[in-house]
């Protein structure tokens, strides 16, 4: 019996070795490219440093920068919440709009789905060129379609007031197909039955989507809720492509600006602070939106 025990204990621990040497990579790669770095930025929002000389200690100054001398640091971070808003709000509603229409038994619903789904998958630079082509103020296919019908349309990447507005319409259309693919899946997770009793008990469609569908959808609105502010606040490539932030800073966002800071300007220490700042925004926001979804987001 003992030597069985030493046995059975000698094969768990190999066992265990061998688990461990497997994970091992994903566990350097892990720290080495995620929480070394994480851990090094933070430490460098703390000093001065342009990559060429050794960091000198400044304390919480970068910070204070930020919120007192830094006249770009608010405009970006007010960019990048009006951006989100819209872009998560709208995209929500949007997508549970063409999930559900998509969900209904029509004629080539596969082909729709596989449709909508294509941005999703489209290369970011390639999307951002083609509604640059679309956007352009005097050939592009917007303004040509409103000459036709009489009216003069803006510069819309080119005009302060319309260059977040199309910014936020193109990432809506970019990434509609994800978040339909999400909420198709909730919906066909709904069991029949629900609607079933409903009709017996002389619920209409309003009723019927009101009381039964948003209820048990309501966790994958939570998901796509909470991924979407994230996403939003780390948006970098889209209106770095079609604006480069202009016109006089209407579409630079916060991630923008952090890239200005580090590469531009080599204030990496300013630039790390503007990451932690973020880093704690989206912190922030996720750790309320898990708090108010206790009231709102419902388990079967």
């Amino acid at each position: 019996m003992p030597s069985k025990k030493v046995t059975l204990t000698g094969m768990r621990k190999r066992e265990e070795l061998t688990a461990w040497l497997f994970i091992s990579p994903i566990v350097l790669g892990i720290f080495i490219f995620q929480l070394y770095p994480t851990i090094f930025s933070f430490f460098i929002s703390f000093t001065t440093w342009n990559l060429l000389t050794p960091p000198k200690w400044v304390g919480f100054s970068n910070y204070l920068a930020l919120f007192t001398n830094d006249r770009f640091f608010k405009n970006t971070m007010t960019n990048t919440a009006t951006y989100a808003l819209w872009t998560v709000v709208l995209g929500l509603v949007l997508g549970l709009i063409f999930a559900a229409l998509l969900n209904q038994d029509i004629r080539g619903k596969y082909l729709y789905r596989a449709i909508y789904f294509v941005p999703v998958v489209a290369p970011t630079v390639a999307i951002a060129i083609l509604w640059q082509v679309l956007y352009e103020p005097n050939f592009g296919v917007f303004n040509g379609i409103l000459r036709m019908i009489g009216v003069k349309g803006p510069n819309w990447l080119g005009n302060s007031t319309w260059a977040m507005r199309s910014i936020i319409f193109e990432a809506i259309w970019a990434g509609l197909g994800f978040t339909i693919l999400i909420f198709l899946a909730g919906l066909q997770g709904i069991s029949q039955e629900y609607y079933e009793a409903a009709e017996i008990d002389g619920a209409n469609f309003v009723q019927k989507f009101l009381f039964i569908t948003l209820p048990l959808l309501s966790p994958t609105t939570f998901f796509l809720l909470v991924t979407g502010v994230i996403g939003s606040f780390q948006v970098f490539d889209i209106p770095y492509i079609m604006t480069n932030g202009g016109p006089g800073n209407a579409t630079q966002m916060v991630i923008m600006y952090l890239y200005n800071l580090a590469f531009t300007t080599q204030r990496m220490g300013m630039a790390s602070a503007v990451a932690a700042i973020v880093f704690l925004v989206i912190i922030l926001l996720t750790i309320m939106n898990f708090r108010i979804s206790k009231k709102w987001v419902f388990y079967e």
